[in-house]
């Protein structure tokens, strides 16, 4: 496919940005990414492209653009069938998508809160945390990938968030891989795919920029 067709608006760090990026990845498709500046002023194409929450990730697909990270990664699924990343029946392909609305909703923020917390609210926040963690490796229990044996769309929506997880270890001074060893295991797994290897930065390049950003507001 050549690559105008598809247009990424990305950010490094963005969790959101690497599931799009990993699930192109899986499908084989080229694209081209075009890094925005979050702070220092977003691109008159950010701003159109994605009108009422100006924020990325946006895939344009023949211009067309396309908001939300999993609604994206759905998308990419259903225009580009092979390989598959939802599964095959209506009822696995609903739960899938329930664990992926479950780690929007809980996993990136309990992370955040984290490295967001002093004093107290750390030892709070990091219970929290591991909680939702704990969730989500009984939800993978024995299985390789959390959809069977196969690598797929909520591992896509989940492993991104694993690149955060060294900024609010360190911060809140415990492991993952002590607290969730299986889950751990499967980060490990994941890594170990072309797909996301490529696409992951450094977890000590992401608590820099943690760092910096916990200067820019201020918290001490």
């Amino acid at each position: 496919m050549p690559k105008e067709d598809l247009l990424l608006l990305d950010f490094w760090v963005s969790p959101f940005c690497m599931r799009v990026k990993i699930a192109l990845a899986e499908k084989g498709l080229n694209y081209e990414s075009k890094e925005e500046d979050l702070f220092g002023g977003k691109s008159e194409l950010l701003l159109k492209s994605n009108p009422i929450y100006q924020k990325v990730p946006v895939l344009l697909h023949k211009g067309k653009p396309l908001n939300e990270s999993a609604i994206i990664v759905g998308y990419i699924d259903e225009k580009w069938p092979s390989p598959p990343l939802l599964p095959a029946w209506a009822y696995g392909r609903s739960q899938a998508r329930c664990w992926a609305d479950y780690i929007d909703k809980k996993l990136f923020d309990a992370t955040c809160t984290v490295w967001r917390s002093t004093g107290e609210a750390v030892e709070v926040a990091k219970k929290d945390f591991i909680k939702v963690l704990k969730v989500l490796e009984e939800a993978l229990g024995e299985k390789t990938f959390f959809g069977g044996e196969t690598f797929g769309f909520v591992d896509i929506v989940a492993i991104p968030m694993a690149s955060w997880f060294y900024a609010s270890e360190k911060f809140g001074n415990f492991t993952v891989e002590a607290e969730c060893p299986k889950l751990s295991a499967w980060i490990k797994r994941s890594m170990q795919r072309e797909s996301v290897a490529k696409v992951l930065p450094d977890p000590e390049k992401v608590y820099d920029f943690v760092v910096m950003f916990r200067k820019m507001q201020g918290i001490e």
